[in-house]
């Protein structure tokens, strides 16, 4: 009996011809596809010799061609162990790297690439997998710099390409993606891959229709290809398509978990276009997937979908765990700053015409620059808009990075060493939450942009009052939640409003009769409210309600809504845009705001109390629909805030029905316009900054966040 080095019995070595027989006839059946075959093939081969490289190495590869991952690892891990001098290990290796990746085990995959890399430093393959780990990782430089390699190696290696252009695209450099695609289409015309990445970077450029072509020619190479699907979604919700746009995402919801958001996109677009036909039903699904810890919704999305504080918190924790987890090697780690002034910085997409911009222009300029050291990292358009210019005078240090990726510009807040690192997107439309995820501050805050968790354990505080977040909800909040005395909402006392009103004809409006408004976005009208206006109409006889003109789907289907409630649709007049100033000094013709629910107005609510317009709204549980009830505590009209829909209705019918009421109403909004809290920046400036202070006292002494109510005294 034959034995190994160590004395032990491995039985009767087959002759070489009969396995080098057995081994060419699983490579034939493996090179014809024929799996299951090749599979049973190398088994019976390896039953016989337990060492033998090759076999155990491409059992590895059919176990991962059909979905064994985990034991694909094992079996190619073995073979590098039984032979480590074999001339093939430089590919076992690689396998072994690409069957970690399939598994989930990308930073083994990595080592495993490098080692291959150190064997054969001049394979494009394995570089091109190395790049592919880098980019799952979100190391795009490292990636980008793999890619480069292969492609030195192999100029028309179209996959390297490829990705080539995901690496540029995450790190901010879309018209190099574009051109990389460009030219990987040049190459391969039907790489549907290609034509889809490049339709995401024409979204991003703001190109909707070229993007909605790429789309549509990623899907003629590819029919039912799911990422090409997503990419036409967006395209066409960009081009205000919705109704098409709630088709092709209602077929994504078909593709598979991975496309688990596809349902909350849909309700989106039904909500934008006024849609609400298969609303309830599609929404109950969304909440249930929530429920369900999957990722069904962008959380900006579902705060349309629902009132619910908990329900918000679980979507936004499954959004940031799968798209933008923390990182492992956080950049700040734990050093105490030891600066004259704390220094802040506001990170924003909206630092020009923007509602954001206009609600925090004057904080900025009010900051106590003895006390603090105020930078604004913009990551939005370069516009040449007068607001534009004022930010860039109010702040000391104005940085625009919109080129750059999130990891860079993180490194940049750790090199300024900025104390505290204010996300003023959240999760709305251009947000960059992938910055604050490499942990670049010791302290890093949700205000402003965002109304409500963002789920991310890097997200230390979120800026509050007690109403918006009532001590008994803040279990539904990631952060710890900070109180201002008075509401949360910073506002410009020196926003203009045009001197000159229009006529009610001007606008549409019919000269007499009561004046019903809502300025609101469209997707936050909702059968519920849209019901309560229609009686509204009903009972006050010559009224109208006055709404945005955001879309031609969503104004026909409301006029198709109010004709179904018995209410004729010329009751309904659509407001087109105007400039800033001009649309303030409309609101000069309206009666009465009615809010909506679960959305309420925010910077909206603002506008038409600054313009002088009361307002009445209905509360619900989470930080969205209480926003509108907090500036109106601000302002000394509490009243006017509802705590559910039958009582809304009521105070807006009486309001409605009671001249003398509406004017006392409007009187005493333009006397505490002037008094109250609400509208006084530099109150709310002083109450900020004593919040900013304290964080960063407990930062000074090694205490860990903790929320806390600005004292009135502050």
């Amino acid at each position: 009996m034959v034995k190994n080095r160590a004395g032990k019995p491995i039985g009767k070595r087959p002759p070489a011809a009969a396995i080098a027989a057995q081994f060419e006839r699983a490579v034939a059946h493996h090179q014809r596809g024929d799996l299951v075959e090749a599979e049973a093939a190398y088994r019976e081969l390896l039953a016989q010799v337990p060492w033998h490289f090759d076999a155990l190495h491409l059992l590895g590869i059919v176990r991962m061609q059909r979905g064994g991952h985990g034991e694909a690892v094992d079996l190619i891990r073995k073979a590098v162990d039984v032979d480590p001098r074999n001339p093939n290990k430089a590919a076992a290796l690689s396998n072994l790297g690409i069957a970690l990746c399939e598994a989930g085990r990308a930073a083994e995959a990595l080592q495993c690439f490098e080692r291959s890399l150190a064997l054969a430093p001049r394979n494009a393959e394995t570089l091109y997998n190395l790049g592919n780990v880098r980019l799952a990782l979100r190391d795009y430089d490292e990636a980008l710099a793999c890619y480069d390699r292969a492609l030195a190696l192999k100029p028309d290696y179209v996959a390297a390409l490829n990705n080539r252009g995901n690496a540029l695209a995450a790190l901010r450099r879309t018209r190099d993606a574009l051109a990389s695609f460009d030219r990987a289409i040049a190459i391969s015309p039907d790489l549907a891959d290609a034509h889809s990445n490049r339709a995401d970077v024409l979204l991003t450029l703001q190109r909707p229709d070229e993007a909605l072509a790429s789309a549509d020619r990623a899907l003629q190479s590819k029919p039912g290809f799911a990422d090409a699907i997503n990419s036409r979604g967006n395209a066409l919700r960009a081009l205000k398509r919705y109704d098409e746009a709630a088709r092709a995402f209602g077929e994504l919801a078909r593709a598979g978990p991975r496309f688990d958001h596809a349902l909350g996109e849909l309700v989106d677009c039904e909500l934008r276009a006024c849609d609400w036909t298969h609303l309830a039903d599609h929404a109950a699904r969304v909440s249930a997937a929530i429920s369900d810890g999957r990722c069904a919704a962008l959380p900006w999305e579902f705060l349309g979908v629902s009132g619910s504080g908990s329900a918000q918190l679980a979507c936004a924790r499954a959004f940031v765990a799968e798209r933008y987890p923390a990182s492992t090697a956080p950049l700040w780690r734990g050093e105490r700053y030891r600066h004259d002034r704390i220094r802040v910085a506001y990170l924003s997409a909206d630092f020009h015409e923007h509602a954001t911009a206009h609600l925090m222009a004057g904080l900025f300029e009010a900051h106590d620059a003895t006390r603090f050291e105020v930078t604004g990292v913009s990551f939005g358009p370069e516009t040449n808009d007068p607001m534009r210019a004022r930010l860039r005078r109010a702040f000391p240090r104005f940085l625009d990075v919109r080129e750059r990726g999130d990891r860079d510009i993180a490194r940049t807040l750790r090199e300024l060493e900025v104390d505290i690192a204010v996300d003023l997107k959240g999760f709305t439309a251009n947000c960059r939450t992938g910055i604050f995820s490499f942990r670049a501050a010791p302290l890093q805050v949700n205000y402003l942009g965002y109304p409500g968790t963002m789920g991310a354990p890097y997200i230390d505080y979120i800026i509050a009052d007690r109403f918006v977040i009532p001590r008994d909800r803040e279990s539904h909040y990631t952060e710890r939640v900070v109180c201002l005395p008075d509401a949360y909402q910073v506002n410009d006392a020196q926003r203009r409003i045009a001197e000159a009103t229009p006529t009610r004809m001007q606008a549409g409006l019919p000269e007499s009769g009561f004046v019903f408004c809502c300025f609101n976005s469209n997707y936050k009208i909702t059968p519920e409210m849209f019901a309560i206006w229609m009686r509204l109409l009903e009972r006050v006889p010559g009224s109208v309600l006055w709404l945005l003109e955001a879309n031609a789907l969503a104004q026909q289907n409301l006029c198709r809504e109010a004709q179904r409630r018995g209410v004729a649709p010329e009751r309904l007049v659509f407001a087109p845009t105007l400039p800033a100033d001009e649309h303030l000094a409309r609101h000069r013709l309206a009666d009465l705001f009615l809010d909506t629910r679960p959305v309420n107005a925010h910077t909206t609510a603002s506008d038409a109390l600054w313009a002088g317009l009361p307002l009445v709204t209905c509360t619900d549980d989470a930080f969205a629909s209480r926003v509108a009830a907090s500036l109106l505590h601000a302002v000394g009209l509490a009243e006017l805030a509802a705590d559910d829909p039958q009582e809304y209705e009521a105070i807006a019918l009486r309001v409605a029905s009671t001249p003398s009421l509406a004017a006392e109403l409007r009187a005493r909004l333009a006397q505490n316009r002037g008094t109250h809290p609400l509208f006084d920046t530099d109150r709310h400036r002083r109450y900020l900054e004593a919040a900013y202070t304290t964080m960063w006292d407990r930062y000074q002494h090694a205490l860990g966040p903790e929320g806390f109510d600005v004292p009135l005294s502050a």
